[in-house]
């Protein structure tokens, strides 16, 4: 619960607001990730079969004392995946054998000397003919970490990539708000026209343009 840390608190409001101001045409590295991001957003979201796995390996890992180890390998390898097509690819198609797509895998996440157990989740998938799981496990695993671990996750939905500073004051807005420091997860939709949507759980903080002028378009018709 958010008591008294709401989101939709004027001062807040506010702060976001600006915090949304046209950007310039300066880039960074971040707008890049968070670009390549936008594009598999799609992928990584959770699925039936992806959570079974997901629960089966956190509750392995928890019990042997590896959660970060694990946590912090599957963070490694939706980075990899991000940013490489040919990766996904691999990992997607049906024209590949299972034991290519664990080769694969292995040999790129190798360099980030995994835990062993991370390497038997994959391993174990591969077997089962379920690799291409490997997405919904990682977003199912880290919403498990997190809850473990007392991290509140914000998805934040703006209509155009923010800034590194926008992201710093959006921070620091949400910290006001919520009384903790949130790990935001960013997406880009442009039909918002404008502004952002801060999703906290089942909380939805919404000042994207598109709402504003559908809130206008409403009071005009019944005025």
């Amino acid at each position: 619960m958010l008591r008294g840390a709401r989101l939709e608190r004027p001062v807040v409001f506010a702060r976001l607001l600006f915090l949304v101001r046209p950007a310039g045409s300066r880039k960074s590295p971040f707008h890049l990730f968070l670009w390549l991001e936008v594009i598999v957003s799609d992928i990584f979201r959770e699925t039936e079969v992806g959570e079974r796995y997901a629960k089966a390996v956190f509750e392995l890992a928890d019990a042997a004392g590896q959660l970060d180890a694990v946590q912090a390998d599957l963070k490694t390898l939706k980075a990899l995946l991000i940013e490489s097509k040919d990766l996904r690819r691999l990992v997607t198609s049906h024209a590949f054998k299972s034991e290519d797509k664990l080769k694969g895998l292995t040999a790129v996440l190798n360099t980030a000397a995994p835990n062993a157990l991370t390497l038997k989740a994959l391993g174990l998938m591969a077997h089962n003919g379920r690799l291409d799981q490997v997405f919904g496990l990682i977003t199912a695993f880290t919403r498990l970490y997190d809850a473990k671990k007392g991290i509140v996750s914000a998805v934040v939905t703006s209509a155009t990539a923010l800034t590194d500073e926008q992201v710093t004051g959006l921070q620091a807005a949400l910290r006001t708000a919520l009384g903790q420091d949130p790990v935001l997860s960013q997406t880009v939709d442009p039909s918002l026209l404008g502004g952002l949507k801060v999703r906290v759980g089942s909380r939805l903080f919404d000042a994207s343009l598109k709402t504003k002028l559908d809130s206008l378009k409403f009071a005009l018709k019944r005025a």
